[in-house]
């Protein structure tokens, strides 16, 4: 098996949000559009983000667990410079993102913020100025 990552899915309940969230806040461009199915967005050279309404992915996927909390898991934006983070983290909270938190500095030498998408799925913005963190830019 190749060491890589085709697709990242996600379930979403409500579709149109999501929609005018990615597309129309963000300004990202979909791939495939399904109206009250999915929304598939191009996400890297080789990596796409599927948001897939809830029904649907549970009807292909398996039942959804549901309790409080948030999902232990978080997407990332990678930039090439402190200043980005809070220009993403404001575009973000622009097109109606929950801002989770500000821009911080880390002890490990970057700066990381978060926002969350319309079914409060976490995005991390983050400048790493280590090598790790020149792996993942364009």
């Amino acid at each position: 098996m190749d060491q890589r990552i085709s697709f990242v899915t996600l379930a979403v309940s409500d579709l149109d949000a999501t929609r005018a969230f990615y597309l129309d806040g963000l300004g990202w461009q979909a791939e495939l559009d399904v109206p009250g199915e999915v929304l598939m967005i191009k996400a890297g050279e080789h990596l796409v983000l599927s948001l897939w309404v809830d029904s649907e992915f549970e009807a292909e996927v398996g039942p959804i667990r549901r309790g409080p909390g948030i999902v232990p898991m978080t997407l990332a934006h990678n930039v090439a410079s402190r200043e980005e983070v809070d220009a993403v983290l404001a575009t973000a909270r622009a097109a109606g993102a929950d801002p989770v938190s500000d821009a911080l500095d880390r002890d490990w030498g970057g700066c990381t913020g978060y926002f969350a998408d319309p079914d409060g799925f976490r995005w991390e913005v983050a400048w790493n100025p280590g090598a790790i963190g020149r792996v993942v830019l364009p």
